[in-house]
């Protein structure tokens, strides 16, 4: 990438999320290699369907101010091309849970950035409640962009009660979504994926993207864990009934943020078949959940265990993971 074009472009797509200039003690800091991640990466195209960028200071995602000190500097354009050297790549930029006054704000910087050419988002899913009265002008705002895939509005947070999704005015804003012909993300606690199986088997009509495995603790699936924070035969069986709605796509993404100390691919391997046998080969897709992996490890390493752990399937389901489906289902040019 040319560098004069790419600082001119990140600076025209300013503040919020960070996309003007990258930080310095962000680009310092090393990713995490755990000793165990042995580099195997694949090759050809991926498509990297959950991608955040997020800065830090007055507008910064609110939930920032409690995380890990990891993830409490700026993660911009710069840091992802480092982070993922080495790849063919290119993203869709996942919403980051701004306070919802700056929905608009997210939006739109994201599409300046898409828009200049000089990165390798090339889509987006922005942040949205379906419940607001003011939903429906928000979604009409944005649904003629093309760049604009789906809205997402995070589930699993504590002020987020159990059944949220299931009220009325909720289910009558995601069914707008599918009006539009726009999807909605699922990323909701993991023991409430029967709430999200309800949600779904309602509005037949809206595609829905199932993040991070169901989110998935991969702690719990330890043999001998101990207070798991839920139950993995349960989950399992969730994750079978959702599967059985055609309109939904499973995001292979997320678990990796909540592997145990010195995991290996291993460790991954029963979240991840799972989720492959369950939904099948043409309705799975690849999100490095960067850099919120950081928190157990790079995004080199997680591409790596995840290519370590699907070796010996088909090399064309292979691809429809990293690449095929997610260009198909996402309708990208």
């Amino acid at each position: 990438m040319e560098r004069r074009r790419f600082l001119k472009a990140s600076v025209a797509a300013s503040s919020l999320l960070g996309l003007a200039a990258a930080s310095r003690a962000s680009a310092a800091q090393p990713e995490p290699h755990p000793a165990s991640a042995e580099k195997r990466l694949p090759r050809g195209k991926i498509i990297d369907t959950h991608q955040h960028l997020w800065s830090v200071g007055e507008a910064m995602p609110p939930w920032l101010e409690g995380a890990s000190e990891i993830l409490r500097r700026e993660y911009q354009t710069r840091q992802y091309l480092a982070a993922s050297e080495g790849l063919d790549i290119s993203a869709i930029y996942m919403e980051v849970d701004v306070a919802p006054q700056n929905h608009v704000a997210e939006a739109e910087q994201i599409l300046a950035l898409i828009a200049s050419g000089a990165a390798p988002t090339r889509a987006a899913v922005i942040g949205g409640r379906p419940a607001d009265a003011e939903f429906s002008a928000y979604v009409k705002k944005f649904a003629g962009n093309k760049a604009i895939k789906g809205v997402r509005q995070v589930l699993h947070g504590a002020s987020t009660p159990r059944g949220y999704c299931l009220e009325p005015d909720f289910v009558r804003g995601v069914r707008l979504l599918g009006e539009h012909d726009l999807m909605f993300d699922l990323c909701m606690r993991p023991a409430e994926l029967g709430d999200a199986e309800q949600l779904i088997a309602q509005l037949p009509e809206t595609h829905f993207v199932l993040d991070h495995c169901g989110n998935a603790d991969m702690t719990a699936f330890r043999a001998g864990a101990e207070r798991p924070t839920h139950d993995p035969v349960q989950w399992k069986r969730d994750i079978e009934q959702i599967a059985k709605h055609p309109n939904v796509t499973c995001k292979i993404s997320g678990i990796i943020a909540r592997a145990p100390a010195g995991w290996q691919p291993a460790d991954l391997a029963d979240v991840i078949n799972h989720c492959l046998d369950s939904f099948g080969p043409q309705r799975v897709v690849f999100g490095s959940d960067w850099p919120v992996c950081r928190l157990g490890a790079s995004l080199l390493d997680w591409v790596s265990a995840l290519h370590q752990v699907i070796a010996d399937r088909p090399a064309a389901e292979q691809q429809s993971l990293w690449a095929e489906n997610a260009r198909r289902i996402y309708k990208l040019d």
